[in-house]
């Protein structure tokens, strides 16, 4: 081979090397463009298998997972919008638990709550205690609009007047609490309650769009858990880890 094909044939390898340089790199700037989107993978599903604490409603058959509960809020009854104010009894025996803390549920949808509402319930909180169970106390489970939580916190601190100091008392609330809630009207509930449980689902699905809520948690003056419905959509934010207020979770169970 003589001088002239020789410069040539190193001047193609030269030119070989500079073009696989060129498309390792676009290469890699190709996998950098893709980060973000493969950061924004779809959200997980809620595995009841890997929680401790539950909603059982009324009517669903208690499923397996509940053998290694530490808490369980069961559905007793409830005070329904129409007239006149009365309980609904909607569980027929008293549960009998044993392995684990138990809240006797109410779900209401009026807060003007008579005198034979009160002493059902009551009654109620004492039966299941009488049989032995770990009662932690009554969970009032109302969806207050935001715009309405003073008077909700004046209805909860007349439940909390009532309420012998051996039970605690427990609500349910809305994710919108902490984007909207008036500061005053929150820091009067959170006064006068010992549990709460923000809903992030409606029916048998998540709320879309729910990570819009979780980044305004941090605003609420007491501690919460969040309620989770089992298989529902679900990625928790890196942060809620690190808020001092977050307790867990709550998974809602769905019957089979």
């Amino acid at each position: 081979m003589g001088p002239q094909p020789a410069r040539l044939l190193v001047r193609a390898r030269a030119i070989g090397r500079a073009f696989g340089a060129l498309l390792l790199c676009c290469g890699l700037l190709a996998g950098c463009a893709k980060q973000p989107e493969q950061e924004r993978q779809p959200p997980g599903r809620v595995d009841a298998a890997q929680h401790d604490a539950f909603f059982l409603w009324a009517g669903v058959k208690a499923p397996e997972v509940l053998a290694k509960a530490r808490t369980i809020y069961l559905l007793d009854g409830e005070v329904r919008a129409g007239s006149p104010a009365r309980f609904v009894p909607l569980r027929p025996a008293v549960p009998h638990v044993r392995h684990a803390e138990i809240w006797l549920v109410v779900r209401l949808e009026r807060l003007d709550w008579k005198e034979p509402v009160w002493r059902r319930v009551l009654a109620d909180l004492d039966r299941w205690q009488a049989a032995g169970n770990r009662l932690a106390g009554l969970q009032l489970d109302f969806d207050a609009r935001t715009r309405g939580l003073d008077r909700y916190a004046a209805f909860l601190a007349e439940a909390r007047r009532r309420l012998p100091r051996r039970y605690k008392l427990s609500i349910t609330g809305l994710m919108d609490w902490s984007a909207g809630g008036d500061p005053a009207a929150l820091a009067a509930l959170g006064s006068v309650v010992d549990d709460v449980v923000l809903q992030t689902y409606q029916g048998r699905r998540t709320v879309p769009g729910y990570e819009a809520y979780l980044r305004s948690l941090a605003r609420l003056p007491f501690p919460y858990r969040l309620g989770l419905v089992e298989g529902g959509a679900w990625r928790a934010p890196p942060a809620l880890a690190r808020d001092p207020h977050f307790r867990g979770y709550v998974v809602f169970l769905l019957p089979r």
